[in-house]
This record gives structure tokens, C-alpha cells and sequence, in this order.
């Protein structure tokens, strides 16, 4: 294991180097939150692929393929659907909103109100979405190293809160275009023709498994609908995702990248089921489907190549992790503290809103570990926080982007009473159940459109500026002008030297 073990201690020490190298770079809120807004398509695909892709899109895909087959792909298909859709139809005109929050730009589009409580809501979700992704370090590292599991999330996301504190947004962009790289060697390159290798072939493997293992939907109708309805939708509503759009240097690279790496994740979705099914073949007992991906790495292949696919799945989990704990921050400072506070949105410091932002990241970031120490029920917590998501806040964003007769009334109403309903229709079926998110969505839709309507519609002078941003005419005024933008893929002229 030697061979592995300087592998990942070396994958560790590079995340922690970027971290260094971010923190030069890093100057303004713009270069600490969102990159400066400068990246070109590679790198932009790259980074957006790489945080979609998390330890749920890899263990977990591997997993439900190890129980259900090539069906098993059907949730990371679902969140390559979702990031299709966000970059096809509504990244560019994201972007072109040069904000850095989802409630930012609700507040832009309704006239500002809305902003505090779908924060609280955004905020809830982007915690457990880091807390859940820090409790998979335990996994890995027992792999690894045999670590005792508090031991394991400490070290994993004490290295994770560094980097993304150091650094910020530069950071993360770096260390996931890496992880973006490890990923795609480790478990595309090596382990999916390893595993199917193993396994006999594709013949063997038809040949040891029931059909089902075979058919496209044999998960089931109900929950491959389950699938689509959170994690399509909440691909496009997450403050995770949206805050990799705002990076993004052109409307153009948000909706063309963000394609490519929504077209990536189906190939990455296939690959995880394939895996899973492979590991079927070979270790038919096993006594959690969720154990496939470590038990086949571990025991089927070389040294080396062993240590590298494990730094694939520690890339995938850091990559969601880093991604959800800066939205977590940014969202804390950005739409909650400095509104309570009745601060404005944008400091005459740029530096102190810097030291600002960088304190949140530490600060969220003890929080998520002490949290995913004392949490066990990953599945449940990642269940509240994508139903309260989608059933709070889907309404209110796309119907802001699609319905120019929304109003701020509407948009709180939708706010609170899908929220509530998901809470209460979460105790009466069960964390678990599918109920809560269907009817706490259709609660929210029914809010959003009665109040709206009897409610006066909103003002013409801030739907007007809003179609203004929208259009890309009209740029806040800590945005650099389209000539002062650097050009090529990603890095300013000046942090290259």
C-alpha cells in the first residue's frame, strides 16, 4: 500500500498548495466568491463538472448500480438532465445577472424582500449538502488508512476548509479542475474497463444477473420521477450551482460549457452502473450495496492504479464539498448576516469584504465538521435539504424567469408555504417518502400564482431594470468592463507570473 499512500498524500498536499496559490490571487469579492467572473470553457466545464459529480454521484452510482443494474444510473442521469437544462435555457441569462446569490437575484427580479427568507431556505440546503459530502471522507479514509471515523472527517474537511478559506473561489476552481482530471483518469479510464474485465465481460455479466439488471427502467417508473423531480430541478435552483455560473467569463461559455460537462455527467452516470453491475458479478453477498465501489478497488486492482482511482473518489467528494461550503458561506454572509445587519450590498473595502467572506468559509466550515461528527443518517439529511430546495424555492426562481406577472407577495407566499408543507408532509410520511416534495411543490406553485394575482403586479421601473441585467445592457458596478476582462481560458495575464 506504500505506492497508494504517497498517491493520495500527494493528491492532499496538492489540494492544500492550490489553496496557497488562490490566496495571492484572490484580491476582491468578485476574484474571492466567483473567480473574478473569468472563466474560459475548459475550465468552466471542468469545474461544473467536477461539482455535480460528488461522492453520491460516484459511491452512491456504483451502489445503485451493484443493486439495480444499468438502471442504477438513473440519478446521476438526472443530475446530467438538470444541468443540461440550467445551461441550455437559463445559464446565459444568469450570468448575465452579475450577482452572486440565488436571492440576490430575487431580490433584483421582485424589488428586494425576498432576499432574507430564501436565504435561511438556500442556506439550510447548501449546509447539509457540505455536511453530507464531508461525512464520506469517513469512507474513504477507512479505506485508506484504517482511520477511526470522527479521525477521518476531521482530516478530510480540515484540508477542504483550508483551501477554500485560503483561497476562495480561485482555489476551488483549481483544485476541481485537478479533481476534474483525477476523476475522469481514475474512474472512467481505469476502473469502469478494469471492473468489466474482471467481472467476464458483458456476456459473463449477462449471463450471472437477471434481466432486470439489464433494462433501462428497471428501478422503477415512481422513482426514476423521484429522481428528475429533485435533482433536475434542484440543478436549477442551488446556490452550489449557480455560484460556477457567475464564474463563468461570457454568457456563451455558461450555456455552451455548461452543456459539455451535463453531457459528461450521462457518461460518468453509465459508467458508475456498469461498475456497479461488474461488482455484482464478483461479490454477489455483499452486505451493503454502497460498500461496491471501496470492496472492488481494494481488492481487484494493482498498486498505483489502486491509490489513484481512491484519490478519484476523495476528488469527487472534496470537489461537492469545497462547492457546497462556499455557497453555505456566501449565502450566510451575503443574504443573511449583512442584511440583518442592515449592511449594503457592496463595501467600499474590497479587502475587508474579502477577510469577511474568508472568515464565513472558516466559520461554516468548523460547523460542517462538527456536524457531520455528530450526524449519522446521511440519506435523511440530504433528503430535507433537496425537498425544502426544490418545494421552497423552485416556484420562485423560475417563475421570476418565465412570468412577468410574479410579484415579491407571491414569491414569499410560495416561499413559505412550500417550505411548511414539505416540513409538515415530511413528519406525516416520513423523511423518506415521495409525498413531501410532490405536494409541498404543487402548494407552492398554488401559492405563487393566487397571491400574485391578487396582489398589484410588480413595479414597471424594476421589471425594467431587470430586463436591463437580463440582457446583459446594464452591469453592476463592481463588474470590470467586457475590454478589461482578460482574455484566454481562465487565469489573468498578471497571476501567471
Amino acid at each position: 500500500m506504500a505506492v497508494d499512500y504517497t498517491v493520495i498524500v500527494l493528491y492532499l498536499a496538492g489540494m492544500l498548495a492550490m489553496g496557497w496559490w488562490g490566496m495571492r490571487r484572490a484580491k476582491s469579492k468578485s476574484e474571492f466568491l466567483v473567480a473574478g467572473r473569468r472563466l474560459g470553457p475548459w475550465m468552466y466545464s471542468g469545474t461544473m463538472a467536477a461539482i455535480v459529480l460528488g461522492g453520491a454521484s460516484t459511491i452512491g452510482g456504483v451502489g445503485l448500480g451493484y443493486k439495480y443494474g444499468l438502471s442504477g444510473a438513473w440519478m446521476v442521469f438526472a443530475i446530467g438532465l438538470g444541468l443540461l437544462a440550467l445551461s441550455v435555457f437559463f445559464s446565459a441569462r444568469i450570468a448575465r445577472l452579475k450577482v452572486y446569490t440565488v436571492s440576490d437575484m430575487l431580490d433584483l427580479r421582485y424589488g428586494g424582500r425576498a432576499g432574507v427568507i430564501s436565504g435561511v431556505v438556500m442556506w439550510a440546503y447548501t449546509l447539509m449538502l457540505a455536511v453530507t459530502s464531508t461525512i464520506a471522507y469517513a469512507t474513504i479514509f477507512d479505506v485508506l488508512f484504517d482511520l477511526p471515523r470522527t479521525v477521518a472527517i476531521v482530516l478530510g474537511g480540515t484540508i477542504v476548509v483550508a483551501y477554500s478559506t485560503l483561497g476562495g473561489m480561485w482555489s476551488i476552481t483549481i483544485t476541481d479542475m485537478v479533481q476534474f482530471v483525477v476523476k475522469t483518469v481514475g474512474v472512467l479510464l481505469l476502473l469502469l474497463p478494469i471492473a468489466v474485465v474482471k467481472a467476464g465481460g458483458f456476456a459473463e455479466m449477462k449471463a450471472a444477473l437477471p434481466t432486470s439488471y439489464f433494462e433501462p427502467l428497471g428501478i422503477g417508473g415512481e422513482t426514476i420521477f423521484t429522481y428528475v423531480l429533485i435533482y433536475t430541478f434542484g440543478m436549477l435552483i442551488g446556490q452550489d450551482i449557480w455560484q460556477r455560473v457567475f464564474t463563468a467569463r461570457t454568457d456563451k461559455v455558461a450555456r455552451w460549457g455548461g452543456t459539455v460537462a451535463g453531457t459528461y455527467c450521462l457518461a460518468y452516470a453509465l459508467a458508475g452502473a456498469v461498475i456497479g453491475t461488474a461488482a455484482k458479478v464478483m461479490y454477489p453477498n455483499l452486505p451493503s450495496a454502497d460498500d461496491a465501489f471501496a470492496t472492488i478497488v481494494k481488492d481487484e486492482l494493482p498498486m498505483g492504479v489502486r491509490g489513484l482511482v481512491l484519490a478519484a473518489a476523495l476528488a469527487a467528494v472534496m470537489s461537492t464539498s469545497s462547492g457546497a461550503l462556499i455557497a453555505c458561506a456566501t449565502v450566510a454572509n451575503n443574504d443573511i448576516w449583512s442584511k440583518l445587519r442592515g449592511l449594503t450590498a457592496r463595501n467600499d473595502d474590497d479587502h475587508d469584504e474579502v477577510k469577511g467572506n474568508r472568515l464565513f468559509i472558516l466559520i461554516m466550515g468548523v460547523a460542517v465538521i462538527a456536524i457531520a461528527i455528530a450526524l449519522n443518517d446521511v440519506v435523511q439529511a440530504l433528503t430535507v435539504a433537496y425537498n425544502l430546495l426544490v418545494g421552497g424555492l423552485l416556484v420562485p426562481i423560475l417563475g421570476g424567469l418565465l412570468w412577468r406577472r410574479g410579484t415579491v407577495q407571491g414569491a414569499l407566499a410560495a416561499v413559505t408555504v412550500g417550505g411548511l408543507a414539505v416540513i409538515g408532509l415530511m413528519w406525516a410520511y416520513g423523511i423518506l417518502a415521495n409525498e413531501p416534495v410532490y405536494y409541498g411543490l404543487l402548494a407552492s406553485l398554488a401559492a405563487y400564482v393566487i397571491v400574485s394575482l391578487l396582489t398589484r403586479p410588480t413595479d414597471a421601473a424594476v421589471l425594467a431594470h431587470w430586463r436591463a441585467r437580463l440582457a446583459g445592457r446594464e452591469a453592476p458596478e463592481d463588474t470590470p468592463s467586457e475590454g478589461s476582462e482578460p482574455e484566454g481560458d481562465a487565469v489573468p495575464v498578471a497571476a501567471t507570473g
